[in-house]
Parts: C-alpha cells; sequence; structure tokens
C-alpha cells in the first residue's frame, strides 16, 4: 500500500521592479548554494551597495514594516502615503510607493532563495471490487525546500563563523575532571556516528553535520474557524544552542507535510488510518532525498569562516511529542516509544510503563515482523508492522535512536498542565463537597492573579481562564501555581510539583554536568515517590502515561506558521505562508550580508548624519528610564528632602550619608550604621531620579542571547501605565563566595537615584531590605522564604546602595497559608498586603541557577 509520489516544481513570483537593478550577477550552478555564490563576489561589491534596495533606510523600512511590525497590505498603504505627502513639498518620496512596490523589492533579492516545491500523493493498494472510499481517490500536495541547501546556507552563514563546532568532543570540567554536556556536538551519539564514518576511507577526515528534525501540527484560528498545518523544521546539530535559541535562523521550515481527511463514516477505518500515517513516512523521505547521496559520499562546501571542508550528513534527532513519536516509531498508541538508555526505544508494556524494559531496537523489531503474525505484533510489542519508518531509507539511521522528546508539550503542557493541574481540580472535587472545591479553585484563581509583575512573566487577569491554553500559558502557569495551591492541598502534592519543576528547569540547562545528572535523578526519583498522593486518594488509578513516562528519557513554530497564517487573507492561506516564509528568509540573508560588510552599524540616524558630514550625535534613549518624570508626566523629586517625602522615608538623608561615607572609604572595618552621622559627608545638591534601570549580565546556565548576555529591566514607577506605583524586587549581591541565596539578599527598590559628588557619579537605588526566614530553603517548596525587614524602632529598614551591588531581578509570591484572599486584593498590593513570601527561584532559568 505504498503512496504513490510524483513531483513538480513551485517558486515565488517576482513581479519585475525596474527602477532597482540588482548589482549581483546570476552565479547559481549545480553544487553552489545561494549563500556560496554571493558570497563569492562580495569582495567585487562596494559597502555602500544595498542591493536590492536602495539604502539602508529603506532595507530598515522594509524589516521593520515587514518582519517586526508584520503590518498589514493596506496600513501600509496608509502609512506610505501620510508619508509621501509630507515629502511632497521637497520633492522626495518615501521608500516605497505602495506594499506591491515593499514585496517586490523583498523578492527581487539574490539572497536566502531556496525555493518552494511541492509533490503529490495519492494512494496506490488494493482495492476491493465494491469499495468507495473518497480518500483513494484524493491527491494530498506536500510543500517543501531542499534541505541540503537550507543545510549548506546555515553553515555557509557568516554570523555563526565562531558559534559552530566542527567535530564532536567531549569536556570535563576544570574542577573534578567531571563529564560536562552543553552543545549537541558533545554528546555520545555524536562521537559515536563520527567513529561510524571514520571506518570507511572514503569518507574519513569528512566533518560531520547532523540534520536535526522536528514537526508539530498547528492549529490557527479566527472566528468560528480552525485551520491545520503541519509544518517540518530542520536545523544542525553544528550551530551552538544559544544560536537556535536566539531566533537567529539556525531552525527554517523546510516543508508542510499533507494531513489527509475523509468523511466521518471512513475516518476510523484500518485502512485509512495506516495510509495517512504511511504517508507521513514517505512524504519525509522523499522531502530529506536530496540529503541522500551526502550521507555516503562527501560533498565540497563552504563554512561561515571562508574555508571549505568535505562534508558528510547524517540524521539527527526528530524532536516530536508523544504523538508523533507514535507515529515515527510505527508503534501502537499508548505504548513507550523510549526507554532510560539515552537514544534507544524501550518496549515496555503499556500497563505499566514506568517498569524495567528492553530496548527497542531497529534489528529486534525487523527480526519481530519476520517472525510473529500482525496480530501479536500489536498486541504484544505495539508494533504497527505494515508500517515502514522513513529512515529505513537512509544510511546511519535508526528511528529508535534518533526520537527525542518534546519538553514544551510532553513536560509544560502534557506532566504539567495536562496531568497535575488536572488531578488537582480532580482531587478537590473528590474531597470536597461541590460548592467547597469551587470555592477553593477560585480562591486558587485568585491567588495566581494576585502575583506581582515580573519582566517577561505573564499574567493571568482570570486565573486558569483559558479557552484555549497555549505553550507560553503553560509555561508562565508553572512558574506562579506552586505557591497558589499550597494549603488547599496535600503536602505530597506540593511536593510532586516541586520535583517536576526541578526536573523541568534541570534539563533546560545549557551545560549539564555529571553532578546535574545526579539532581535530574532525584528530581525523577522525587517525582514517582510524592505523585503516589493522586493514586491514594482515587485520582488516577495508573500511571501508565506515556508523557509522565518520557521524564525518563531526558538523561520556530509560532513564526513559521501562526504569525504569517495572521497576516495571510485566509484564502489559500498555505501559499501566503510560503511566500511569507520566503520574504522574512529573504530579509534574514540580506541582514547578514550588510552586517558582514559593516554596513548595519548604529543607527540609520547616525549613519545619515555620518554621510552628512554633521557633527551632531543621536541622542538615544537612556535604558534606565526617564529623568525626573513618571509614566503619567509627574515630576520627580530633584533634592533629597523631596524625594524623602515623596517615598515617606524621614531618615533618608542619613541614608545618604552613611552611603557616601561607604563609597569614599571601602576598607573602613566599621558597619556603616555604627558610623556617627559627623563624620558622613552631607549632600544638599541636585539629583536625577529614574523609573527604571537595565540589568545586564552572562548567564552560564542559558545563552539564549548574544554571546550568553541578557538584559532585563527593573522598575521604580510611582505610576506605571498610569495605573499604580511598581517597585520590582532585586537580589543583592553580598558575599560573591558564598553559593546562592546564602550570599544574597533580596530587597525591593523604592527608586533609582543618580547624583554628583566630588565629580564623582553615584548611580544608586534607595531600597526596603527583606529579612530571610531560616537559613535554607523551605522543604516543601523549595523556595527561599523572607519578610519584609524592620529597625528596633519597628520602623520598616531602608538603606542607599549602588547599583553596581543589583545582581538582578528577583521575583517574590506571597505564602498564602490557608486563608483565602480578598476578591478586592490586585496584583499591585502584592508585596504590601503579606507578611511572608517565597522568593520564586521558578520565575525564569536565572533565579533558578542562583535563588537555591
Amino acid at each position: 500500500m505504498a503512496p504513490t509520489i510524483t513531483i513538480s516544481t513551485w517558486t515565488s513570483i517576482r513581479a519585475s521592479h525596474p527602477p532597482r537593478q540588482t548589482s549581483i550577477p546570476n552565479l547559481s550552478g549545480v553544487g553552489i548554494t545561494c549563500i556560496e555564490t554571493i558570497i563569492r563576489v562580495l569582495v567585487d561589491i562596494p559597502n555602500d551597495d544595498w542591493t536590492p534596495f536602495r539604502n539602508r533606510s529603506e532595507f530598515e523600512t522594509a524589516k521593520f514594516l515587514y518582519k517586526q511590525n508584520q503590518m498589514p497590505a493596506g496600513q501600509i498603504d496608509r502609512l506610505l502615503d501620510l508619508w509621501a505627502s509630507t515629502l511632497a513639498k521637497h520633492n522626495d518620496e518615501p521608500p516605497f510607493a505602495d506594499h506591491r512596490d515593499l514585496y517586490n523589492v523583498i523578492d527581487s533579492s539574490p539572497f536566502g532563495d531556496v525555493p518552494w516545491q511541492h509533490f503529490t500523493v495519492a494512494y496506490d493498494g488494493e482495492r476491493l471490487a465494491d469499495e468507495d472510499r473518497p480518500w483513494m481517490d484524493d491527491q494530498y500536495e506536500v510543500w517543501f525546500r531542499d534541505p541540503r541547501e537550507v543545510v549548506r546556507n546555515m553553515l555557509a552563514n557568516p554570523t555563526y563563523a565562531n558559534e559552530i563546532d566542527y567535530r564532536p568532543y567531549r569536556e570535563y570540567s576544570t574542577e573534578g575532571d567531571k563529564r560536562q554536556w552543553k552543545d549537541f556536538m558533545s554528546g555520545d551519539w555524536a562521537w559515536d556516528q563520527a567513529d561510524e564514518i571514520a571506518k570507511d576511507p572514503s569518507t574519513l577526515g569528512s566533518t560531520f553535520v547532523p540534520v536535526i528534525l522536528g514537526s508539530d501540527k498547528t492549529t490557527v484560528s479566527v472566528g468560528t474557524g480552525n485551520n491545520e498545518y503541519y509544518p517540518l523544521y530542520a536545523s544542525i546539530g553544528n550551530i551552538h544552542n544559544n544560536v537556535r535559541r536566539a531566533h537567529r535562523n539556525g531552525v527554517a521550515v523546510i516543508g508542510f507535510l499533507a494531513m489527509p481527511k475523509t468523511t466521518q463514516e471512513h475516518a476510523e477505518e484500518p485502512s485509512f488510518r495506516r495510509f495517512r500515517r504511511q504517508l507521513f513516512h514517505s512524504s519525509l523521505s522523499k522531502i530529506l532525498d536530496p540529503l541522500k547521496p551526502g550521507m555516503s559520499t562527501p560533498e565540497v562546501t563552504r563554512f561561515g569562516d571562508g574555508h571549505y571542508r568535505r562534508v558528510i550528513y547524517g540524521l539527527g534527532p526528530y524532536i516530536a511529542d508523544y504523538e508523533e513519536q507514535v507515529l515515527l516509531a510505527c508503534i501502537v498508541r499508548n505504548w513507550c516509544p523510549k526507554y532510560l538508555i539515552l537514544f534507544y526505544m524501550c518496549v515496555a508494556n503499556r500497563d505499566n510503563l514506568d517498569e524495567d524494559a528492553l530496548p527497542r531496537t531497529r534489528e529486534y523489531t525487523e527480526a519481530l515482523i519476520e517472525e510473529a503474525l500482525s496480530d501479536d505484533l500489536w498486541d504484544d510489542f505495539g508494533i504497527v508492522a505494515q508500517l515502514v519508518p522513513f529512515t529505513n531509507d537512509f544510511p546511519r539511521a535508526n528511528i529508535f535512536q534518533m526520537i527525542s522528546p518534546d519538553i514544551l508539550h510532553q513536560l509544560v503542557k502534557g506532566a504539567s498542565k495536562d496531568h497535575l493541574v488536572t488531578w488537582v481540580e480532580k482531587y478537590l472535587r473528590l474531597t470536597h463537597r461541590k460548592r467547597k472545591a469551587q470555592k477553593i479553585m477560585d480562591d486558587i484563581d485568585r491567588r495566581i492573579t494576585a502575583v506581582a509583575s515580573f519582566s517577561g512573566l505573564r499574567r493571568f487577569p482570570q486565573g486558569r481562564g483559558f479557552k484555549q491554553w497555549t505553550g507560553d500559558n503553560s509555561k508562565a502557569l508553572m512558574k506562579v501555581y506552586l505557591p497558589a495551591i499550597e494549603g488547599h492541598v496535600p503536602q505530597d502534592v506540593v511536593h510532586t510539583f516541586r520535583a517536576l519543576l526541578d526536573f523541568c528547569y534541570l534539563v533546560r540547562r545549557n551545560i549539564i554536568t555529571e553532578d546535574t545528572l545526579l539532581e535530574i535523578d532525584d528530581a525523577l526519583s522525587r517525582f514517582h515517590r510524592y505523585r503516589e498522593i493522586f493514586k491514594a486518594t482515587g485520582v488516577i488509578l495508573h500511571f501508565s502515561l506515556p508523557r509522565q513516562h518520557s521524564l525518563t528519557h531526558y538523561n520556530k513554530h509560532i513564526e513559521a506558521v501562526k504569525e504569517p497564517w495572521r497576516r495571510s487573507s485566509r484564502y489559500n492561506a498555505l501559499g501566503q505562508i510560503l511566500l511569507t516564509n520566503q520574504r522574512l528568509d529573504k530579509l534574514a540573508a540580506a541582514r547578514v550580508n550588510f552586517t558582514r560588510r559593516g554596513m548595519l552599524t548604529g543607527t540609520c540616524l547616525s549613519a545619515a548624519v555620518g554621510v552628512l558630514g554633521s557633527s551632531s550625535s543621536s541622542n538615544n534613549n537612556n535604558d534606565s528610564g526617564s529623568n525626573n518624570n513618571g509614566a503619567s508626566g509627574k515630576k520627580r523629586a530633584q533634592s533629597i528632602p523631596a524625594l524623602a517625602d515623596e517615598l515617606n522615608i524621614p531618615s533618608l538623608s542619613d541614608l545618604l550619608s552613611r552611603f557616601l561615607f561607604q563609597q569614599l572609604h571601602p576598607d573602613d572595618p566599621r558597619d556603616t550604621s555604627d558610623v556617627p552621622l559627623a563624620e558622613c559627608p552631607l549632600y544638599l545638591n541636585k539629583i536625577s531620579v529614574f523609573n527604571s534601570a537595565s540589568s545586564r549580565f552572562y548567564v552560564l546556565s542559558d545563552l539564549s542571547g548574544i554571546g550568553g548576555m541578557r538584559v532585563e529591566h527593573i522598575r521604580a514607577c510611582p505610576s506605571w501605565r498610569n495605573e499604580h506605583s511598581r517597585n520590582d524586587c532585586v537580589f543583592i549581591n553580598m558575599d560573591s563566595s558564598l553559593p546562592g541565596m546564602r550570599g544574597l539578599e533580596v530587597a525591593r527598590v523604592c527608586a533609582f537615584v543618580s547624583f554628583q559628588y566630588r565629580g564623582e557619579v553615584y548611580p544608586c537605588a534607595v531600597i526596603r531590605w527583606f529579612d530571610k526566614v531560616g537559613d535554607a530553603a523551605d522543604e516543601d517548596t523549595g523556595m527561599w522564604i523572607v519578610r519584609p525587614g524592620y529597625r528596633a524602632n519597628n520602623s520598616p529598614e531602608h538603606a542607599v546602595i549602588h547599583l553596581d551591588a543589583i545582581y538582578h531581578a528577583a521575583h517574590l509570591i506571597p505564602v498564602y497559608g490557608t486563608e483565602f484572599l480578598p476578591q478586592e486584593l490586585k496584583f499591585y498590593h502584592s508585596y504590601d498586603a503579606f507578611q511572608t513570601y517565597y522568593v520564586n527561584k521558578y520565575v525564569d532559568h536565572h533565579a533558578f541557577e542562583i535563588a537555591f
């Protein structure tokens, strides 16, 4: 019942654009990628050539309108019309005449052009004489881009030159000589593949390029309609993790798979279901076919550092959620598609997925298919004998080694939201009467709603009340759910959530060490131990749940589909999505080219000023906020007495004097509170007050930014968004030699202040201290507990500190206890309304690394 596949080619239509002539000749040829072709002639192109754009402002405008703002065509026309009206009196015109002009210019770019193609698939199996099945006569389109060209473009990208590995490696820490894993090429699988390649004299010495795959059905909806798409993604294992995570085009869409549908009468028929599954494998085999010759015979390709290398391709991990793992492994649903041994599948029985089991292997599966009956394979081994994995068509490709779990779908949305959050609700309904259970769930929602703001943290104004849960919703809920349920559920339920959270954050680390593996095992052991509470209370009968079982196997999506769909006309949307992705690739490739030639330094304005020879410079906004003005335009204090009145801190002048003494006498052994005020300098001059400050720091645990740098904004604003005050909390570095919270203190920022004393500028913060409760983290939640600090006279404990003492932002969640929250409590009351708080180490990966 193998589908018949026929090929035809489609490319985007590029309208002519006479005023702009491309300066790059057509040098495309066999075996030469688009980026290689362009790089060869870059040496002959002057650095002021913005082809296909006329100048920098035109390129920046195109990128802003099409990629960053994603402005609809009608609004683009309206904006350009208004722009043209302001330039008419100067006999000038805007960068583009209308949206068609903009699209034409992007389409004419010679950069990043890997055209879309498609093939059709049709049923070609046996038919009974009286069979009349609509799906047997239909043809299904599969759209794809040549994965070989996409991969070669990634290898040739000059922005990856210093963030790419050319060979597998094993890394050991300098302390203790322990093995650690960071990027993909540090893993054992890449090392073993390189050993296999080295056995063949014809491939010895070649650079191994593992192709990482992933796919995920997605639904985009508007009004009452739903539209499903099935994108296929690809990346390469050579580039570092931070490249893929930082939206730097390290992941590309290479296909849209077909999703056959039929009438309800035939939808559940085994023949249709087998055809649909085999179509998936046959489509993958056809899409990836251009890579096949390069898996056995080395080919020469250019890399971003300008050197040419012999490369050998290989199919690497396929990242998928459980439903797709079942499809990929050709197994029966509710059977385990993975085992504890890394990169091997298991034959765990579906009735008890957590018992010890043998690993699945290709050889073992094929031997079973050869000897056993089809029904026995289905019932006893969970094998669908009629299906052939796409990996059978490629050398060194084993689907049981390739499958890799999807953290978002299997952990965050699966084990966390779909299982544990649902089980908590079920527990409450089983334990309490209906009205009491509803009251508790309402209070949990109020607790979630009452969580204070934090940069990057999604708020839940209505608690858990979402019509459609997204991945972002699930991730945000994980960060605040644990304190919200404490006091309403048994402690073992709290322990279960804590263990799962620890597991999720540990496996997400950028560097995994041998010690980390022990922590992961411990978290998993705690999760299995404490989740028994749900079985004991009758919430769940057994734990044969593939998504939870997948935890034992852990030892580009929105940008590519949903955003292009939203900007489409909804009619024949797939063609528009393909064109949108192609234009985005062209803009990204043009940016790489212009950056490599040093043409994107500074801003458009600074570049224009430089061309005009003006001595003036652009006035950039300060990250630390608007000087002396609140968000509502209210004037901030300009002297210490005025600020003391504004903040209601009568001792502020004394605190500033002691701060200056400490800055001027850093070696004085006395505590500043013991220094007589007569010895401290008195400052009476002007100050500047700011509503926010930016913190820049290097994060080893999550290299998602450029070079691992992260910037976050900390607010101290009396009128945030013209509604309420916002004063964020921060970690203060007290002793960097001590680990975690033992070397840190927590404070709330009252104001950011800057002033000049004796020619030196002092950026500082007025803070309110929090005191730690106990000398260790809370045993139940794993989070430290703090409370607002007070002096001996019961007045709040404030201080003035240098900005350099701030490590980065902290997030606190109240210790709610067993009391129910009043309905009128708002999230901006959170830091003022409670006596104790958890230091939320789960608010992001950075807090998890320090608040232990």
